[in-house]
């Protein structure tokens, strides 16, 4: 995880602002790597720089990153108490790399505390990528993963993601596919995973299949200076598209079954 050899209260957090930078400030009091961001020291950063995030690939990458562990950490606690399942589920989805795991717990302990409400959060990570609902759609379906983890999804944590959803513009088709990709309980999944009509033609599952392949695509990603996690969350998200294409590809005998 390359990236928190970059995160720095100083450089960063003067650049991106908003509760992100917030955390960065707090977390600046313990020991993480210290760095210059990319080698380039704050004087050298243009202002146009330092008020876009999305200008320089490097701090949207801490944005993503602590961005998400703080709405993650909200999402655990929204219920109440944050239980180990919760927990678990957020490092599986977050996929934390050996070595990691004390840097991420600082963040997530301290986002957990954190008096802000998670709609900042929410807020600033949607700014980061104006152009692309599919990472955040990405993210919504890891907050569905933590929220299930427990057994079910409670009222108050229905409530959270639909406000989360809105507040990252995500339509209803987005919001149904990031469900049923975590959890699984609507009728003809794959359908919905694809964004398809049941009744679609073979052509036009073949048609969605590569849209999203193309939408999801880990190369795409790597180019818009996405970090390894979300990378390696867009990579799940593609063995699923390619999973229920192959499905309904069965279903219709297109295929043998497995």
């Amino acid at each position: 995880m390359k990236i928190w050899g970059k995160i720095v209260g100083g450089t960063a957090g003067f650049a991106l602002g908003g509760p992100i930078a917030g955390l960065l400030g707090l977390m600046a009091g313990h020991a993480v790597d210290q760095y210059v961001l990319e080698g380039r020291a704050s004087s050298e950063t243009s202002p146009a720089e330092r008020r876009d995030p999305r200008v320089h690939p490097g701090l949207r990458q801490i944005g993503f990153t602590i961005g998400v562990i703080a709405l993650g950490a909200k999402m655990a606690r929204v219920d109440g108490e944050v239980t180990r399942s919760e927990v678990e589920a957020f490092r599986s989805f977050f996929m934390v790399p050996p070595g990691e795991e004390r840097n991420v717990e600082r963040f997530f302990d301290l986002a957990k505390r954190d008096a802000a409400g998670f709609e900042p959060y929410a807020r600033q990570v949607a700014a980061l990528f104006p152009d692309a609902p599919e990472i955040l759609e990405n993210v919504l379906e890891g907050l569905f993963d933590i929220a299930k983890a427990d057994g079910h999804v409670s009222a108050e944590e229905a409530e959270y993601l639909s406000k989360v959803a809105g507040i990252f513009g995500l339509s209803t088709e987005r919001f149904e596919r990031a469900k049923a990709a975590a959890l699984g309980v609507v009728e003809c999944e794959p359908c919905v995973i694809l964004g398809i009509d049941p009744l679609a033609t073979d052509e036009e599952i073949r048609e969605a299949w590569l849209r999203q392949v193309r939408a999801h695509h880990p190369d795409r990603l790597i180019a818009q200076g996405l970090p390894e996690e979300a990378i390696a969350v867009a990579n799940r998200k593609l063995a699923l598209i390619n999973d229920a294409y192959d499905r309904l590809r069965r279903r219709r005998g297109l295929i043998a079954a497995a």
